[in-house]
């Protein structure tokens, strides 16, 4: 160990600075995670979210064995494929996961689980590291190198490391990077759920049980439908992990237990037939804003969205980083959404976080040991984190453009050559053998 062991702040509870806080815990590293919500359940968390074998693993090695099998047992039915379909709920294209057989690894395997639960299991046993109602403001460097973060409500924290987990908008960027951007691409998506019943069920094929699937439509038009089946009993998880807020059990948007229905509608902003700013509009208007431009497309589409329950429908303003040349390594870094904030066209950034985390976590353990010195473990961490993160960004913001666009040559061109695709299984196992792990 290192003669004078150091002090971690950690600004944002989110996923990636709560992963991060869990393994450096772990590890015996003094660290405090300060989140400006004023409660853990202030705000919604997200929906369902897929974990991939890098967030996976992630996961593992960050969390205490008991908690990471919580993660386990909280998790949704196992994703067994993705599939592509027309807005005529056609399928174009079915790819699956585990090609090789057998039962798949449960650190490697891909998993689907409630963003409100994942956060429920990174915050257990984390009562006297993790504040709440702490708004960060800025911070200082002193003359020993000590950092100072200050708060709205007045108070401090100071340490030794600053690590910037504050999301998109985050004020520590703003402060140590304050070249770095964040655009505003113009994409909305609209989201909702609604409970899955005998009577909703039969509105999806029954390939969908076994996996999400994208709905790739003319008009620069798309949705995501995913199904969310828990296989646990949350009576019989430690810490009630898996189960309710008590503070929104009233809500269906913050329904936890339940089995449901996720979807997602996705448009340029100026598709959608809004005669306000679309954060003034109530569930109510976005949903029959929705129904306005699937009116063509198949009639169970329609029923998922007209189905849904008005509280539960959200709108999700599309942003993304725009990647940087590498920086002056300091005692001061950033992960997730902080630095390279992407589209969720991929459904990989809240994975790139935890791969952050997990890569933070690793070099701040070794430098804590004495094994490099902390500016050599910052920056060993960053050189590897800016490559993979941005080429993330880049890839998630291709994804987003080939969603939206209107070009319908490209359409017609994709679509036959999903058909080819899925008519050629053994072509397909071979193109998509690591689909999903990147």
């Amino acid at each position: 160990m290192s003669e004078a062991p150091f002090h971690v702040i950690i600004i944002g509870g989110g996923i990636g600075g709560l992963c991060l806080a869990q393994g450096l815990k772990k590890a015996g590293v003094s660290v405090a995670v300060y989140e400006r919500d004023r409660t853990a359940a202030a705000r919604l968390q997200g929906y369902r979210i897929h974990i991939n074998p890098n967030g996976s693993r992630a996961l593992h090695a960050c969390l205490p064995p008991h908690l990471y099998d919580a993660f386990l047992s909280t998790c949704g039915q196992a994703s067994k494929r993705f599939g592509f379909y027309t807005e005529q709920m056609e399928e174009l294209l079915s790819i699956c996961r585990n090609e090789s057989g057998g039962e798949p690894d449960p650190v490697q395997s891909h998993k689907s689980v409630s963003r409100m639960t994942l956060r429920q299991v990174l915050l257990a046993e984390m009562d006297n590291i993790v504040h709440f109602d702490k708004q960060f403001t800025c911070y200082r460097v002193g003359q020993e190198g000590k950092i100072t973060a200050f708060f709205a409500d007045g108070t401090s924290a100071t340490g030794d490391m600053l690590v910037a987990a504050d999301g998109g908008n985050s004020r520590v960027r703003q402060q140590f990077l304050p070249h770095a951007k964040r655009i505003d691409t113009g994409i909305l998506i609209i989201a909702g759920k609604l409970l899955l019943t005998q009577e909703t069920r039969r509105l999806l094929p029954v390939n969908l049980f076994d996996g999400p699937a994208s709905v790739v439509a003319p008009n620069g038009l798309g949705m995501f439908v995913a199904v969310q089946e828990f296989v646990h009993d949350p009576k019989d998880v430690i810490y009630s992990i898996g189960g309710n807020s008590s503070e929104k059990q009233s809500s269906l948007l913050f329904e936890n237990t339940k089995d449901h229905i996720l979807w997602q509608f996705i448009a340029r902003r100026e598709k959608y037939p809004f005669q306000k700013d679309v954060t003034e509009a109530d569930g109510c208007e976005m949903q029959k804003a929705v129904l306005t431009l699937i009116r063509d497309w198949d009639p169970r589409f329609q029923s998922l969205v007209r189905m849904a329950d008005p509280s539960t429908i959200t709108p999700l303003p599309i942003h993304s980083s725009v990647p940087i040349q590498p920086w002056e390594t300091k005692t001061i870094t950033l992960l997730g959404d902080a630095i390279h904030s992407m589209t969720p066209m991929r459904g990989i950034g809240a994975n790139t976080a935890l791969r952050d985390a997990e890569l933070l976590c690793e070099n701040v353990i070794s430098a804590h040991r004495g094994e490099k010195p902390l500016l050599q473990a910052i920056r060993d961490y960053e050189n590897k984190m800016v490559q993979y993160g941005f080429d993330a960004v880049r890839s998630s913001m291709k994804a987003a453009r080939q969603a939206t666009s209107e070009n319908a040559v490209a359409l017609a061109v994709m679509k036959s050559v999903f058909r080819l695709i899925q008519s050629l299984p053994p072509i397909k196992r071979l193109l998509f053998r690591n689909y999903g792990n990147a």
